[in-house]
């Protein structure tokens, strides 16, 4: 097998050209077999074979740097660059990232996991480059999704002062930016992509301007006569008048032909974009039918593509899907935004049902949250669905645009804490921290499915801005007999005791109860509270606990500082200072991927742990 002489970085360079087809049928064969066991972005990877290879092919690595925009489509990169091994483990604890680690490897140029930040870095790179008097190629690749985003633009309107070479790879799977117009294009595709083409350009500039008087007024009309044609006829005019080099559209499955365009990529002064067109899932066929699911999927059955291992339970995305379908009929000013991901926010039917209502701004957080402050302002009630990672990215817009204004805007913030196989990047462990300190917003999480419901039917009457977090995974389906009545800074008593309480939040409080059953084998009668909400805080029941409890517990899939537990702490520090708080919380650094609850068992927040440390402090 071909794919057994790649060994390291550059071994892809020992393989003819004519070879390299039968190379990417192996890789995808080689990702099938393994993605079906692990899971894993697929249908992206399946799509950027050839691409990733005709960059290996021609670009030296380490030396020359590749940067890929959020990075699930960079197995094949992991392929090439000595890591086949790694796939066995891939996402797992201990085990390789799914996304690129400069920890992990030197051809690792720049750790992603985010959208729409390729071309800032690169740029960085470049100047960089420039700066330091080396020589090296550098290569940002972002997909026409990520291109959706308002940084992209903010890199791109920088990127075109550039003088020296920076190449910007377009992989477009969906054909959003532009269509081929046919043969006339990819005529000029070849004319301008050809040493002869910008040869004769430069030297006809160049003598043109040595003759007084005449010659640069001629070079000018030469110009814009030049520019009209080729808006007529290009689909790059875009770029182009931004000052970067358009090349393209090409085919992203023809290797020879992609290598042919990048080596004359990197002779180009200035920056310059090459518009690469591929088919996302590529070579297996359920994936090229149902790219979405396919994203970023479990394992599955390879012969037909189906799941393993769906029990069929409902998650929490499910929930909340089916009542933002309810509220759709009952509440005519719900509106529903999403950034780009309305299948993983459970956006789907409320979109096929109410599609005047519905509004996918592709990926522009930020964006999204101002939107909906405007939504609210102008009557609506609107409900941005994200999930907790991404939110980071609009804080500014919730502060400045939703808080100040103390707008009706509902958050839905899903993938709150420890989210497992993605690792740091997509880890939802702020997002008490970063809400909570915002004048104005209310925060809360529910305890099991029922409740979330009950919290987003609170959160469409109530007035002002309020978040809800709820985790990846199944909905908890536990303790169904507790229905309280959600009330606004109210906690909720599940279990009355004394010495000991429990405050667990949201997706804790299925732990926070196992811990209970734990400290009354052991002969304690503890108190256990659902915190529901982190802000407000709940002062009446800290006042009321303080009467008969000498320690306090809190649960938070969230970081300590300035979260739950610290807020717990610092009102019982003020208030009631001989009660002690004992605070379980996520510890001050990035965590890493693998399964959640693994994960909770490495940083001591697993049943056992807490219950061990609750003796310890008794």
């Amino acid at each position: 097998m071909l794919l057994d002489e790649i060994k390291k970085e550059n071994d892809i360079k020992n393989i003819p050209v004519e070879e390299l087809p039968k190379l990417a049928g192996e890789i995808r064969t080689f990702l099938l077999e393994h993605l079906s066991r692990t899971g894993g972005h697929l249908a992206s990877n399946l799509g950027a074979v050839e691409l990733t290879m005709a960059l290996h092919y021609v670009f030296q690595l380490p030396q020359d740097k590749i940067i890929w925009d959020v990075g699930h489509q960079s197995y094949t990169h992991k392929i090439l660059t000595g890591r086949k091994e790694g796939f066995d483990h891939l996402r797992m604890l201990g085990g390789m990232s799914g996304f690129p680690k400069r920890s992990e490897s030197p051809c690792d140029a720049f750790d992603t996991g985010h959208s729409s930040t390729s071309i800032s870095a690169g740029m960085g790179y470049v100047c960089a480059r420039e700066l330091n008097k080396e020589n090296y190629q550098v290569v940002s690749v972002i997909g026409d999704g990520a291109l959706t985003g308002g940084m992209a633009y903010e890199a791109l309107n920088n990127a075109s002062q550039l003088k020296s070479n920076f190449i910007i790879v377009l992989n477009d799977n969906e054909m959003s930016i532009s269509k081929n117009v046919g043969g006339i294009s990819s005529y000029l595709g070849n004319l301008r992509t050809a040493d002869s083409y910008n040869d004769l350009k430069t030297g006809v500039k160049k003598g043109l301007n040595k003759i007084p008087g005449i010659g640069p007024a001629t070079v000018k009309k030469i110009h814009k006569a030049k520019d009209s044609m080729k808006r007529l006829i290009i689909p790059g005019m875009f770029f182009e008048d931004m000052g970067i080099t358009y090349l393209g559209p090409v085919n992203g499955h023809d290797c020879s032909r992609m290598i042919q365009v990048f080596q004359e990529a990197r002779r180009i002064q200035g920056p310059v974009l090459v518009h690469v067109k591929t088919e996302k899932g590529r070579g297996y066929e359920p994936a090229m039918r149902h790219p979405a699911r396919f994203h970023g999927t479990a394992a599955f059955d390879l012969e037909h593509g189906i799941p393993l291992n769906n029990h069929g339970k409902a998650n929490y995305t499910d929930i909340f899907s089916t009542v933002m379908r309810k509220f759709g009929d009952r509440e005519e000013k719900v509106v529903a935004i999403t950034a780009a991901m309305p299948d993983g926010t459970g956006l789907k039917r409320f979109r096929n049902m109410f599609p005047d209502r519905f509004f996918d701004v592709g990926i522009a957080e930020a964006h999204a949250v101002t939107f909906a402050a405007g939504l609210a302002l102008g009557g609506m009630i609107p409900v941005v669905a994200v999930y907790s990672s991404f939110l980071q990215r609009a804080i500014d817009q919730i502060i400045e645009d939703v808080c100040i204004q103390n707008l009706h805007v509902i958050f839905a913030v899903d993938r709150a804490g420890l989210v497992g196989s993605d690792g740091e990047t997509h880890q939802g462990c702020f997002d008490l921290t970063y809400l909570s300190m915002i004048p104005n917003m209310t925060v809360m999480a529910p305890k099991n499915k029922w409740e979330l419901s009950d919290m987003l039917k609170f959160a469409v009457k109530y007035q002002g801005p309020v978040a809800i977090r709820y985790p990846k995974g199944e909905a908890y389906d536990g303790l169904e007999e507790f229905r309280t009545p959600i009330v606004l800074g109210r906690s909720e008593i599940l279990f009355e005791g004394e010495k000991i309480a429990l405050l667990p939040v949201g997706s804790m409080v299925k732990t926070g109860e196992e811990v209970y059953r734990l400290l009354k084998e052991e002969g304690e009668d503890p108190t256990l509270i659902n915190a529901r909400f982190v802000k407000p805080l709940d002062e009446k029941m800290l006042d009321r606990l303080a009467e008969k409890h000498s320690l306090l517990v809190t649960m938070e899939e969230n970081v300590k500082s300035g979260g739950f537990g610290m807020a717990v702490a610092d009102y019982m520090r003020k208030n009631h200072p001989k009660v002690r708080v004992l605070i379980f919380a996520v510890p001050d650094q990035f965590i890493e991927h693998g399964n959640p609850e693994k994960l909770k068992e490495k940083l001591g927040l697993d049943p056992v742990s807490i219950f061990e440390k609750i003796k310890e402090a008794r």
